[in-house]
């Protein structure tokens, strides 16, 4: 199992994962010219791959849809209530291939065995991914919302995850975002912070060889201090990434 981040942050989300033969995009939150130039530096055909997955209807996650679709021929995979939601918020074109599932269900691509679990987070019908291939899991978990009742148990079970660090508490309160923004942030429909992330790979990740940080706020949270946060918690137990918002990163693997 294969995972690389080609980008995460909210200017923009896209992970390729490969697994089981078979090869995915979770999320289309970045240009088709971006996610090919990226993805070929890895001497990976983005026409290779096997469809794009999407989490929930923010532009930083699937404004780039119909794109992938049309220029690259790749099925997307979404909820019929995010495609919608997708729509209204803007101009996604034709596609013409769009395989729609319900939050909870098993979605299967080739061997590939992908868990959709239902967030919290604000957007509509939101979903997080744990990709198996009958011999590692790997979770995609981010714009989580908060630690929802189920997400300590699911983190249990995996070999490697990319987990949102969205922010750190002291940033978002000095920062720049007016009150009701920030409330947004820090609630139930919002992001994890560093420390919560932290503490859910610290009392939860018992199985995982690796981690990577995602969904990192360029206003609030900065990549060396969130690593700090986690390092503090986990005392180096576990090797820890950080996803950039501007390039690709890893790759990881199992």
């Amino acid at each position: 199992m294969r995972v690389i981040p080609l980008q995460s942050g909210s200017n923009g989300n896209c992970v390729y994962v490969e697994a089981g033969g078979v090869r995915l995009l979770i999320d289309a939150g970045i240009s088709g010219k971006q996610a090919q130039l990226r993805l070929a530096e890895h001497r990976i055909d983005i026409r290779a791959v096997d469809g794009v997955l999407i989490s929930h209807d923010h532009s930083d996650h699937a404004r780039s849809a119909g794109i992938f679709q049309r220029k690259f021929g790749l099925p997307v995979y979404a909820t019929e209530r995010t495609m919608a939601a997708a729509r209204r918020r803007y101009e996604l074109g034709q596609i013409n291939d769009v395989r729609t599932f319900r939050r909870g269900e098993i979605v299967r691509v080739g061997d590939l065995r992908i868990e959709t679990l239902p967030t919290p987070h604000d957007g509509v019908d939101g979903a997080a991914f744990v990709l198996d291939d009958g011999t590692h899991r790997t979770g995609v978990l981010t714009d989580l919302g908060h630690v929802f009742d189920g997400l300590a148990d699911v983190l249990r079970t995996l070999d490697g995850v990319l987990l949102e660090s969205n922010y750190d508490p002291e940033m978002l309160r000095t920062g720049p975002y007016p009150p009701g923004l920030q409330r947004r942030i820090r609630g139930d429909g919002g992001h994890l912070s560093n420390c919560e992330a932290a503490h859910l790979l610290a009392e939860h990740g018992e199985r995982l060889r690796w981690a990577c940080l995602g969904h990192l706020s360029e206003e609030n949270n900065c990549p060396d201090l969130a690593m700090e946060t986690h390092e503090q918690i986990l005392q180096h137990r576990l090797p820890l990434h950080v996803a950039s918002r501007y390039q690709a990163s890893g790759p990881f693997e199992l």
